[in-house]
Order: C-alpha cells, then structure tokens, then sequence
C-alpha cells in the first residue's frame, strides 16, 4: 500500500514538472462547460517514459511492462484531482475517469522494439513495443463503444442508480467484450442492464502494415525466402486518419490477441504514431570527389560524364546517354522522407527496342529510395474490399503507385496496357490523384462515397514505336512532331513530364556495341566488363544519388529569367504557329525541375544558368516530340554529340552546348523581349 501511494505521489509530481497537471485541468473546463452529463470523461495524457525514469524507477517500470496497472494509477490520481479542485462537478465515481496514457517514445532497447519480420508466436505479455512498416491498406472510419453505464435491474439494490457499474474500452478488447448482455451485479447478482442515453461512442480506423523490407518483392532486388505477414493496428479516436497508404510509419502499440469465436487475431492498439524516414547512405566517394574536381572547368561535364558511364552493367558507355541523363534527374528528384514536396519528373521513352530500354530502366529503379516495379495484372492505384475484422467497413489497398510514394514506379511497356488502364494512368499523371468511388449499400453506408488519394511518385515507362505502326520512326526526321508513337495515344505521351526518344546516329552503330556488350556478359559473368565499372560501382552510384536527393538548391536569378523568357517565347511561338499546339502551362514546373535536378545531380546548392540550358534542351525536345519543330532548332543528339571517351570530346561536348546557350539567349530576347519580368501566377 506505501508503494501505490509514493508511486501516486510521483505520478502528481510528474504531472506539475511536465505541464501535463495544467492540460488536465483545461480538458476538465471543456467537460464542466458542456451541460449534458456523461458516464465516461476520456482524459489523453502524454508521458514521457525517460523522463519517469528519473524520477521514479518503480512507476516508470509498471508504466512499460504493466500498463494496465499504470493506467489506474493514473486514473486514481486524476479522479482524486478532479474531486479535490472540484474540476468537474458531473463525475461521481472514479470508473467514470477513462485515462489513456500517450507515450511520446520507449527506451531504445531491441526488447521494446518489435521486428515485423519475425512474426511474434504465443501470448507473449501485454506492454508497449515499438514497430516499424509500411502502410498498405486502410479502413474507412466507424465508431466504437469508448464507453457505457450499466445499471442493476433489481430496484431494490443501490447499483440501479448511479454510476457504480461502467465498463470502458481496453486495448484488445472486441466490441461485444464492452458491451453486450450476461453482466452481472457485483452486489446482489442480479443481471445489469445497459443505460444506453449514456452510451459514449469514439471513432475506429484499422489499418494494415508490412516492413519495409516487404517492398523488395515488389522491387528489382533479389527475391529472398522471407514470407511477409501484415499487422493490423487499431486506430481510435485522435490518431484516425493519421497515417496515409504508402508511408514509412513508427508505431508504438500494444499487442493485444482478439478472441472472435472460433478464431483469434493477432492485432496492435496503436498508442502513437509517427512518420519514419529509414537512414540511407548518403556521401560522395573518392572517385567521384576527384572526378568533381578534375571537372570543375566545366558546369556541364560532371553529369555527362556521369550519365556516359551509368548503367555500364545492362549498356555500354556512350549508348542512350540521353536517357540515362534523364533517369539519374528523376532519381534525383524524388523525397522518400517528404513526398509532399516531391517535384515530378515522369519519363516515357520511345524505343524499338523495348528490352535494352526496360533492363536500363530496371536497373535504374534498384537505385531509388524507394522503387516499385508494376506488373500489368495488378493494380495500379487502389483497390477495394471488405474488412475481415467484423466491422462490415470498407477496406482500401494501395496499389503500386501508393506504394511507390516518394520514389519511382516503374510501368513498363505500356503497349501491355488495357484502354482502361490507359485512361486511369492519363487521368492520375494530369490531376496526380486518383478516384475511388464506395458503394454505400455494399459496405453498409447510407450514401455513397468518392475518394480521392494523393499519387506521389515519378513514373516511367516505355513503348515499342514499331508494334502496330504503318511504317517505322525515320532517325533523321527533323519534324518530329509527326513520329510515331505506336500504340500509345497521343494525350498518354503528352501527360508525361518528358518524352524521349531512344535512338543513335545510325542503327548499325547502336547494335554492334550492344552485341558485343551481350557476348561478353555471356563469356565473362559478373565481371566488369569497362574500366568505368571498377572506377564507379553501383553502391557509389547509389550513395551519391542520395546525397544529391538531400540538396536543398535555390533558383538563382539568371536560371529563373532564363527559364521563364524560354517558357514565354516558346508558347508564343506555338501558339501563333499552325503546325504546333501552345506549350502547356505544367512545362514551366517540369523546367524548373529539370534545372533543380541538373544542379542537384551537379552536387551544387544554387541552381545556374547552365542548368537552365540542361532543362531547356530537354524540354525542347520533348515538347518538339509531341508537337512538332519551332523557331529554336535543336538537334535530337545536342546534349551528347559524340561519346565522352576523351578530352577532346568534352570540349567538343562544351563547345556544342555554349552555342546552343547563345542560340536559346537569341531565340528569348527575339519573342520575349520582356522575359526579365517573371511570371509567377502561371
């Protein structure tokens, strides 16, 4: 009994050092103001279990392995505030003070941490644990009991008035075990019957979560022996709706078995939740320290030299290195931690031959923070079904471009892809959200519902320009807003930020090296097969695109005016031209992305002018893809005339882009003189 007591003492005395005694006595305004009479007053009170520590080992203790003891301390004491401060005139016993500790963290010990990996067996104790995963599915909201006053139903016994029998919610407990008949009274015996005017309801949200390592099987990466199995947290009150389909989350809960004759689940009370971003490696090797250095002549060699070598494993240097450029800017811009904020860079890209292309494509996803490879029979966005947990609710799934949040998706050849599909994927690239409409009958709502959810990541994807064309892509056509897109509907290419085409010089050329690439995979099998593959592995390719993705950069004043002149001169070219269509007003942000990116990828913190020039050739020639020439001629090799296997061609490369520098500064001053005023509505 001493023990409760000094233990009651320091729950005051924790109460009044951490604020928490003030909060308490502003929620019990908030109840005293309210003129109707309940049988349970909820009270949140956040703890923080360091801080317990200090100041009482014992109490700390009981509050990380026996909550529930915990808990009615915290409820004696509270109950003994209210009536001492009369801070609540309406509460008669200390069963109507319903206290729901929030712990703010656990210690970090392996003990409190619970991997999800490694699926618990057996009833293991009833204490907080620490989790970790990824958000897959979700319910929609529905109420629960927090709860109810029962009354005795002999007149004659004192417990058929007042509020002697109240049962409230615990972690792990059903529906039926709140409320529901066969209760007795604890006086005479009698069976209690339920005052339902006084019944207190609360908001319910169940949500599914996997571990992260769950996202290799949907990845590029090896499949492993691992079988993944989904936790379902129950979410009440104050944290629904505080997770999103496709997010990192750290959770504190307790694990609770729930008892639904015959069966039994295995389930979480989620106590808090948090937002989690996994640590990634994130430095710049030696390599390409010295390489940064040796290239610092230049503000465009860095990358090029970059995009030149990437990808050595699947391609030889040299080949598609246009495409490989836009690939390391979309991994770039790409937020793992904050998708809020992620700058779109989707890529399509024009082949005809879609297998080199969908191997460079998947080599490029192992590098993302976060990347998942569609397949064609899933789905895409998300899907809908029947919660199994009793509650009749409606379940939502992500599909794989939620679960792609923050990172890439990648669709791959979109000939594979049904008309509906098409237009699905159309109408999310154009709004970046997608629709789910829930029959209310079906999932026993009153009406019906639409929902929308946010679509967060970069998408890339391929198409085969010669499957179902009359005629194949001429390579030296300079009209290119004429060439085929093969099955692919024109408004489908035009909803992706950039469209590339994947073609060399000549195709001779391209085929000879990838034929010799090929025989030599085949005779040498995991050996590099380049010098550049031993100078610049994968994990340094890795390392430093993580460093490149934390870079906050700023838009310097020559970047954004010439951004800005070429966005306006450009759409008041197309748009007096009878050949082309006017620029689209999401180019001006594809720009500034493109330029973000390239500064990025430079390891630069302020964005340049020549960045500026990157993103314009880019975007000029995928604007020129889907709508034909303008007066700004740029040649479709201009960012890689000639294979960067030398100095000498660096420079040529340099000299090249200086011109087209100029040529991009005449063509902004000659049809938008006023280009050193911003826009900023658009």
């Amino acid at each position: 009994m001493a023990e409760l007591l000094e233990m009651k003492e320091a729950i005051v005395s924790y109460l009044d050092r951490s604020g928490g005694l003030l909060q308490f006595v502003d929620d019990c305004k908030l109840y005293n103001d309210s003129a109707q009479s309940e049988a349970v007053y909820r009270f949140c009170i956040r703890v923080n279990p360091t801080d317990l520590i200090e100041l009482d080992a014992r109490l700390a203790d009981c509050l990380l392995h026996d909550p529930f003891k915990a808990t009615a301390l915290f409820q004696s004491v509270c109950f003994l505030s209210i009536k001492t401060l009369s801070l609540i005139e309406k509460i008669h016993t200390e069963n109507q003070v319903n206290v729901v500790l929030k712990l703010t963290h656990l210690p970090p010990f392996p003990e409190y941490f619970l991997d999800l990996c490694k699926f618990p067996r057996g009833y293991g104790p009833m204490r907080p644990v620490a989790m970790e995963g990824l958000t897959i599915a979700m319910t929609r909201i529905t109420k629960y009991t927090q709860g109810a006053r029962f009354l005795c139903t002999d007149d004659k016994c004192p417990f058929s008035r007042g509020f002697h029998h109240i049962r409230v919610h615990s972690p792990g407990a059903t529906e039926s075990v709140t409320v529901r008949g066969g209760f007795t009274c604890a006086l005479c015996s009698a069976p209690l019957k339920e005052d339902v005017k006084f019944r207190v309801l609360g908001d319910k949200q169940l949500v599914e979560m996997v571990p992260a390592q769950a996202l290799d099987v949907l990845s590029v990466h090896p499949l492993c022996s691992f079988r993944y199995q989904s936790v379902t947290l129950f979410l009440r009150d104050e944290l629904c709706n505080s997770m999103r389909m496709g997010r990192l989350y750290r959770v504190v809960g307790i694990p609770a078995h729930v008892h639904q004759w015959p069966n039994i689940t295995w389930s979480v009370e989620a106590n808090t939740v948090e937002p989690w971003t996994p640590e990634y490696p994130s430095l710049v090797s030696s390599n390409f320290q010295a390489l940064l250095a040796a290239s610092a002549c230049s503000t465009w060699r860095f990358s090029a030299i970059l995009a030149n070598t990437f990808g050595s494993a699947v391609v030889p240097p040299g080949l598609y290195s246009t495409l490989k450029l836009v690939l390391l800017l979309s991994l770039v811009q790409t937020s793992e931690d904050d998708p809020d904020s992620l700058n779109y860079l989707d890529v399509f890209a024009l082949t005809n031959d879609t297998l080199i292309i969908e191997r460079l494509m998947t080599y490029s996803l192992g590098l993302a923070s976060r990347g998942i490879r569609h397949q064609v029979t899933g789905e895409l966005f998300v899907s809908l079904s029947r919660d199994e947990h009793g509650t009749g609710a409606a379940n939502v799934h992500a599909g794989s471009a939620l679960l792609a949040s923050g990172g890439v998706c990648l669709l791959g050849d979109l000939a594979s892809y049904r008309k509906d599909k098409m237009e699905a994927l159309q109408s999310a690239l154009e709004t970046r959200t997608a629709a789910l409409f829930i029959p209310g009958k079906k999932y026993g709502e009153d009406v019906d519902q639409q929902l929308s959810f946010p679509i967060q990541c970069n998408f890339w994807a391929l198409c085969d320009i010669t499957t179902g064309a009359k005629r194949s892509l001429n390579s030296d056509s300079t009209v290119l807003g004429s060439a085929e897109m093969g099955p692919v509907p024109a408004q489908i290419a035009e909803a992706f930020s950039l469209l590339v085409q994947c073609r060399e010089a000549g195709r001779d050329r391209s085929l000879l090296p990838l034929v010799v690439h090929t025989l030599r995979l085949a005779v040498r099998p995991g050996e590099p097969l380049y010098p550049a593959c031993m100078q610049f592995t994968t994990q340094d390719y890795q390392e430093l695109l993580a460093h490149a993705r934390g870079l906050r950069v700023e838009l310097s004043p020559e970047a954004e005016k010439l951004i800005h002149g070429y966005y306006m001169a450009s759409r008041r070219v197309r748009s007096d031209s009878t050949q082309g269509s006017s620029l689209p007003v999401a180019s001006i942000r594809h720009l500034i992305s493109l330029a973000e990116a390239h500064s990025k990828l430079s390891l630069r913190r302020v964005v340049l002018e020549e960045d500026a020039v990157v993103a314009v050739l880019l975007c000029e020639n995928s604007v020129t893809l889907k709508h034909g020439a303008s007066a700004l001629v740029i040649p479709p090799d201009a960012l890689f005339p000639c294979d960067l296997h030398d100095l000498d061609s660096l420079r040529r490369r340099d000299l090249t882009l200086e011109q087209l520098h100029q040529q991009i500064l005449q063509f902004v001053y000659a049809y938008a003189p006023g280009a050193a005023s911003y826009i900023t509505e658009e």
